[in-house]
């Protein structure tokens, strides 16, 4: 499953290889599973000769802002992945495509082809991740219903352990409730409870000062895995 790290990888990949580019060319998979609420044909013909003006991210969500409205978003799901022809993602996983390759994947939800021949693809093998068309992706659900991102939005020490103080359930559901934070993941969750060490069950509210502290030190050292 795609964590805060990987889908915050893919989107630095893309700010820095497609910002300022048209879209010359663009593929929408036939898949209502997938592509939610616009037909594949609305959903191409929204793309054609807009410019790639910005990216954006929150928790495991990402979605291109285009030189107008309506703008493509990406709930990554539990396989979401994106790929940029030639280009290396991640460190930690293949993520770029060959030659070789199969290209765009079968797998593909969403395709686009630059101006200047770059092309990026949106993949799912598993059907669970979610393509929309929006006119303000971070004003409606799921982002408009995220706590504050996990790398971009972190509490402050106070903040955090105050926040901590009133949540009488155990650590690790807290930390995967996205309301409270956005991003964290099954095995960031694990990792940060690991380094700071921190039993997964133990009750939130019982956590010293000092413990938190070192919770929160975790979890903005974990996103840059």
């Amino acid at each position: 499953m795609p964590e805060l790290p990987e889908v915050e990888a893919a989107r630095s990949a893309v700010a820095e290889h497609c910002i300022g580019k048209k879209i010359v060319k663009s593929i929408i998979a036939d898949d209502s599973k997938v592509i939610n609420g616009v037909s594949r044909s609305d959903f191409e013909a929204a793309l054609l000769n807009k410019t790639i003006v910005a990216v954006h991210r929150k928790g495991k969500n990402m979605w291109l802002q285009l030189d107008s409205p309506p703008f493509p978003s990406f709930q990554f799901g539990m396989a979401g992945a994106v790929y940029i022809k030639g280009v290396a993602i991640t460190k930690y996983k293949r993520s770029a495509v060959n030659d070789a390759d199969e290209w765009p994947s079968k797998y593909s939800k969403f395709f686009i082809e630059l101006n200047d021949g770059l092309e990026i693809s949106f993949t799912d093998k598993r059907r669970f991740a979610t393509v929309r068309l929006l006119d303000n992706p971070a004003s409606v659900p799921p982002i408009s219903a995220l706590g504050p991102d996990a790398l971009l939005e972190p509490m402050t020490e106070g903040e955090f352990i105050k926040s901590l103080s009133k949540k009488k359930i155990a650590i690790k559901p807290l930390l995967l409730d996205q309301s409270f934070i956005s991003g964290i993941g099954n095995w960031v969750a694990d990792e940060v409870l690991y380094q700071a060490r921190i039993h997964p069950s133990q009750n939130a509210s019982s956590l010293s000062k000092e413990e938190g502290a070192i919770l929160l030190k975790s979890i903005k050292e974990t996103q840059h895995l």
